[in-house]
Order: structure tokens, then C-alpha cells, then sequence
């Protein structure tokens, strides 16, 4: 051990959980680096001594996830080959007093919005003017751009705002230095995340205000794709969609999340809309933006949840064919006004009900795929894996979404347009050649 403390601290930075994490890990490495501190994300190479796990608390397999890693992080301290290990994040925030008593090998636990109490612990000091300077963990040429902070709708089965807060959200003026900075460290793509994108500006411009956002981000040169990620239905701004017409580097791509489609489930999970209402913006939405994508999550198995709640959200998905489709099944947590029900499907049943429901976005997926052969998409290059590239159009985010797989002889750098017919289509990937 005495070799080790000689040398200069090594801090790896462990991401667990959304996106949202993932610019909080990056702002982390970015004030470490700043201060003269070597940062690494997810490094393999065990060629650090210091480790921060940033966890997760969302639902129940997360937080399983999370506890795990930090056992496996403390079983290496506790075999020498760590000096620290330090826990952030939603888990930390929601459960430190639990967590405490129960894996005290840990050297400190910091909670969401404490990262100059956790510079403290590296003798590093906050750097408030180092706007948009972080350490990307993702590849050069896209980026996560969180324009808000924390949520004020009141969800019964989510425990974010618990963890994160109200809503608070970030200055124009800033947003935009940072990403004109993602732009010169060579960042083509920037994906605007918050936990809910819709109710940026009121807070500081008393307004909705991601149209006035969008637009000044939109003139950023060399700025190619610009993507909408957790948009809430209720009173979306459609002046949103204007904007995205008009402007020809914000993708036609919209993240809205509806949870569900049957009213009964939608008023018990307090969503404030109807499926009326839905049905309503989603058409509109489509008519202002030809060719959108539009993609959701739902959840599947929440309390109460009915054999007719299940077959009118199938119907619902026949019936307005969403573009991309995502599923999680319910989880029970502890002061979210829906633990006051009671939660009365097995787990079995919850995952009978998400696979039903995808089977039939499967077959949706699949036709609109079909349709898209023999069209030529401008797509951005992501990878390179097994001798094929794998690519995404505008209607494609990062992992959750389509990839278009080419076969190319010739040399594809990593981040570059290129225009693909596609050739082939199947349930949730195309392929394509570059024309």
C-alpha cells in the first residue's frame, strides 16, 4: 500500500442508471480534471485506486443494480486494490441513512446535488465557471445536454422528484455556451434531457420557453442534430413543433412519454390527461411534423391495472402505430403516493403484461421497417463492430432505438454522415448500403 499512496490518485467513475446520470458523472470528471485530478470513465483496467459509483434508485432492478456494484467495488477495497470507494447519486440521495449502517466500508456517501461537498474529499475546489467542461463518457461525436434539473409534476409511481426536486431550470445563455463547447471538442449530436423537457423556462422566463431554447441552439454552427428526449403530454407547448419544422438540424424525433393509454389508469397514476387527449396531440403532432417519429415508455402492471386496461393500450398501439416503443414494468415505491395502494399483480403477470403489449408494438415496428426499404436516410455513424458499421438516422436515438447496420468495404470514419438505402428491415433494425 505504500507504493500506492506515492503514486497520484487514479479516480474511476462507475455510471449507473439514465442519461441524466451520465452529464452528472461527466460535470464530476470534468471539476476533477480541472483540478488536476487523472479521471476515467468505467475503467477495465483496475489501474486506479479511488472509485465513485454514481447509482440509480429509480426502480427496484436499478437499485439492485446499484447496491451490487458498490458491494463488488468494497469487496476490491477490502482486497487492497482500492484506497476509496465513493457512493452520489439518486440511491445515495434516497437511501444514505440505510445505506450507512448497512455497507460502512464506504468512505463517504454524497446525495444528487452535493458535488463540491464530494470535490472536498480530493482537496478540490468547485469551479462554478467551468459551464459545459466535462469529460465525455459517451463517443466524441454525440452528447447528453441536461437543460433542467429535478421535477414538479406530481406522478404517483415516480420517485424522482424525491431524489432530484423541483424543477429547476438552466439559462439559455448557458445552455447554449455548452453546447457551442460540445461542438468544438467535436460533438455532432446533442440530446436535450431532463425529467421533463416541457416545463423548461418557467421557473426563470415564467413561460414555456424550449421553443426560444430550440431556436438558439439551432444556429449553432456545426451543430447537425439537435433530439427531443422526455417531452410530458400534459399542455405540451406546440410551438415545439414549429420550431422543429422550420429548423433543419433539430431532428424530427419526439421522447413523450404516456406511461398508459386507459383512463382509469391514467387518473390512478395522476398524469393529468386523458386518452382522448392523447390521441389529440399525438394527430396534431403528426400533422404539424410529416414524417415525426414519435417514440413512448409505458408501464405495465401498475395497481389496479385490469385485463381491459391491457387490451385498450394493445388497441390503442394498433390503432396510432407509434414509431419506437419502450416498456417497463411497474415497481412498488416507498413514498410515491401510489405505495398507498396496494400492489396486487405478481411479478409474473407484470412481465406477461409488457411482453403482450410489446408483441404487438413488434409487429408494428416491424411493418413500418418494411416500408422503409428502398428509401435513402442520411445517418450518423456510430461504431464499428464485428467488420459492420452500425449507424442511426434522425428518427433513431442512442441504444433505445433502431440501428442500420452497413456493410462496407471501404473505410467509415466513426461520427460521419453518410446516405444509406436501406436494403433489408426487420423487428427493430435495418441494413443498408452507403449511396
Amino acid at each position: 500500500m505504500k507504493t500506492r499512496t506515492l503514486k497520484q490518485d487514479r479516480v474511476n467513475i462507475i455510471t449507473l442508471g439514465c442519461s441524466k446520470n451520465m452529464v452528472d458523472s461527466e460535470v464530476l470528471s470534468g471539476q476533477l480534471n480541472a483540478n488536476g485530478i487523472d479521471v476515467i470513465h468505467e475503467n477495465r483496467k483496475l489501474d486506479h485506486n479511488i472509485v465513485v459509483v454514481n447509482t440509480c434508485g429509480f426502480i427496484d432492478k436499478a437499485k439492485e443494480e446499484s447496491v451490487n456494484t458498490i458491494l463488488d467495488q468494497v469487496a476490491l477495497k477490502k482486497k487492497g486494490k482500492l484506497d476509496k470507494v465513493y457512493v452520489t447519486g439518486c440511491l445515495s440521495e434516497r437511501y444514505r441513512q440505510d445505506l450507512l449502517k448497512e455497507i460502512p466500508e464506504v468512505d463517504a456517501w454524497f446525495g444528487t446535488m452535493e458535488l463540491p461537498m464530494m470535490l472536498k474529499q480530493f482537496n478540490a475546489d468547485y469551479k462554478a465557471e467551468l459551464i459545459g467542461e466535462r469529460l465525455l463518457s459517451t463517443p466524441k461525436h454525440y452528447a447528453y445536454l441536461k437543460i433542467s434539473e429535478g421535477c414538479n409534476r406530481t406522478c404517483s409511481f415516480c420517485a424522482i422528484p424525491l431524489m432530484r426536486g423541483g424543477h429547476v431550470s438552466r439559462t439559455i445563455e448557458d445552455l447554449v455556451t455548452e453546447a457551442r463547447r460540445l461542438v468544438r471538442m467535436g460533438v455532432k449530436e446533442i440530446m436535450l434531457i431532463a425529467q421533463e423537457l416541457t416545463y423548461y423556462g418557467l421557473d426563470i422566463y415564467k413561460k414555456r420557453a424550449l421553443p426560444d431554447l430550440l431556436k438558439h441552439l439551432s444556429d449553432i454552427e456545426g451543430l447537425t442534430w439537435i433530439r427531443l428526449h422526455y417531452a410530458y403530454p400534459h399542455k405540451f407547448p406546440l410551438e415545439i413543433l414549429d420550431v422543429m419544422r422550420e429548423r433543419e438540424n433539430i431532428c424530427n424525433y419526439l421522447d413523450m412519454p404516456l406511461q398508459h393509454i386507459s383512463d382509469p389508469m391514467l387518473k390512478a397514476m395522476k398524469r393529468n390527461t386523458t386518452r382522448q387527449e392523447i390521441t389529440e396531440l399525438i394527430a396534431n403532432v403528426r400533422d404539424r411534423v410529416p414524417g415525426i417519429c414519435v417514440r413512448t415508455t409505458l408501464i405495465a402492471g401498475f395497481p389496479g391495472e385490469t385485463r381491459d386496461d391491457v387490451e385498450d393500450l394493445k388497441q390503442f398501439l394498433v390503432d396510432t402505430r407509434l414509431d419506437r416503443v419502450g416498456i417497463f414494468t411497474y415497481s412498488h415505491e416507498e413514498n410515491t403516493t401510489a405505495h398507498d395502494l396496494v400492489d396486487n399483480i405478481p411479478a409474473e403477470e407484470k412481465e406477461a403484461h409488457a411482453q403482450e403489449i410489446m408483441e404487438v408494438q413488434q409487429e408494428i415496428s416491424y411493418e413500418k421497417n418494411q416500408e422503409k426499404i428502398g428509401n435513402t436516410y442520411k445517418v450518423i455513424v456510430d461504431k464499428k463492430e464485428s467488420g459492420r458499421y452500425l449507424a442511426r438516422t434522425e428518427f433513431d436515438s442512442v441504444e433505445v432505438d433502431n440501428e442500420v447496420v452497413i456493410h462496407s468495404k471501404k473505410p467509415l470514419p466513426i461520427g460521419d454522415f453518410v446516405n444509406v438505402k436501406i436494403t433489408r428491415a426487420f423487428d427493430y433494425d435495418l441494413e443498408g448500403e452507403v449511396v
